[in-house]
């Protein structure tokens, strides 16, 4: 049984924000949302969600503190050994 546009637009619109689509799928995607209400809206929410995600991030700054502790987890340290 082959996959309905609708499960593979869902599937694929994760890559399809983010540009990791080759042409064909992203064109693809782009015939479908722009046939289908119910995934056109879909796909403007998570834009839109991932706007304000971004948003949101830029305009509240880390502390000091938190940035510490963000570079020692990446770097495998502990935050104490740090100091």
């Amino acid at each position: 049984m082959s996959e309905s546009p609708c499960t593979k637009c869902e599937r694929l619109l994760q890559s399809y924000l983010d540009g990791e689509l080759n042409e064909i799928e992203a064109r693809e995607a782009e015939v479908h949302l722009d046939d289908c209400g119910y995934c056109r809206r879909h796909y403007r929410f998570e834009r839109a969600f991932r706007e304000h995600v971004r948003k949101t991030l830029t305009e509240e700054p880390m502390s000091p503190e938190l940035k510490l502790k963000l570079a020692a987890l990446r770097s495998g340290a502990h935050p104490a050994d740090r100091s």
